[in-house]
């Protein structure tokens, strides 16, 4: 898949790939209440960092990078238990896991990097 280098272009992609992955899962409960978490918290990640493009403060920004974190991470360990458990198509569910590790870890440097413009508290 292309390299994307905008991240909210790579937070939308990631949801959107999820969506296409979560098809991928048995219409089970186990499968429905995965579908359904990850659902929101790849969703929540690319919504919230809109929410992040327009606020006014620093703290707000970093407030909301958090939750993106937050939501990548809780994304990341669903993911981990699909894997473990078999279930999906394994390549998609690759595919996402690596792409959550680089889009998490870029959400961080941008929390980090806000939080040294702020200098010490």
């Amino acid at each position: 898949m292309e390299k994307l280098y905008d991240y909210e272009e790579r937070l939308v992609r990631f949801a959107g790939e999820m969506l296409v992955y979560l098809a991928t899962l048995p219409k089970t409960y186990e499968g429905t209440y995965y579908k359904n978490q990850l659902t929101r918290s790849s969703g929540s990640a690319a919504l919230n960092y809109g929410e992040a493009q327009g606020t006014v403060t620093t703290k707000d920004f970093i407030n909301k990078m958090s939750i993106v974190v937050k939501e990548l991470k809780e994304s990341r360990c669903a993911l981990k238990i699909l894997k473990y458990a078999q279930l999906g198509n394994m390549e998609k569910n690759k595919w996402l896991l690596k792409e959550c590790e680089e889009i998490t870890a870029i959400g961080a440097k941008m929390i980090n990097n806000k939080r040294g413009e702020r200098g010490p508290h």
